[in-house]
């Protein structure tokens, strides 16, 4: 039972990392001399930084992606902490239901943030705004580590659901 736990805390904690990583790095759309993400496009050559803000065409979109990707973020560290609570107060035998919920929740907002960025990257990187030429590229690692995170968070929302509590 212990190995189980402790496999099921490192999938939980490689989940929130995996969508800090995604949320925060600079590589949802790469090129060869740029790298974009949800918070602003860089010039790899200059190392010169746009922020993306409201003056860009599609930044409602972009504020979606942001938005659900930090909530999903939020919502994977809170299962984390309603798990270890629900370690100590749950009786044997019960499930971690509410742990698993807020997972899903997690799972939920970080689908929602990639099939937004999904749907929409050729608005997003043939706006005028940018002060580099982005059309010409490819989804990054950050992208990759999204949908990755999608999955993880996914797998261990079900985890939750049918794993009860043992001695």
């Amino acid at each position: 039972m212990l190995i189980l736990l402790a496999f099921i805390i490192v999938f939980h904690i490689t989940s929130a990392a995996l969508l800090f990583i995604s949320t925060i790095d600079n590589a949802w759309w790469v090129g060869d001399n740029f790298s974009t993400d949800v918070w602003r496009a860089c010039a790899t050559n200059t190392s010169i930084c746009t922020a993306i803000t409201d003056q860009f065409r599609e930044y409602q979109s972009i504020q979606a992606v942001q938005a659900t990707m930090i909530l999903s973020t939020i919502f994977c560290c809170v299962a984390f902490l309603v798990f270890i609570l629900q370690l100590f107060r749950l009786k044997q035998g019960e499930r971690f239901v509410l742990t698993s919920i807020i997972q899903l929740l997690s799972c939920l907002c970080v689908m929602i943030a990639a099939s937004i960025y999904t749907d929409r990257h050729e608005e997003l990187h043939k706006s005028n705004e940018y002060s580099i030429e982005v059309s010409k590229g490819q989804y990054g690692y950050s992208f990759v580590l999204a949908w990755i995170a999608f999955a993880f968070t996914l797998i261990s929302g079900v985890m939750y659901l049918v794993l009860r509590k043992r001695k």
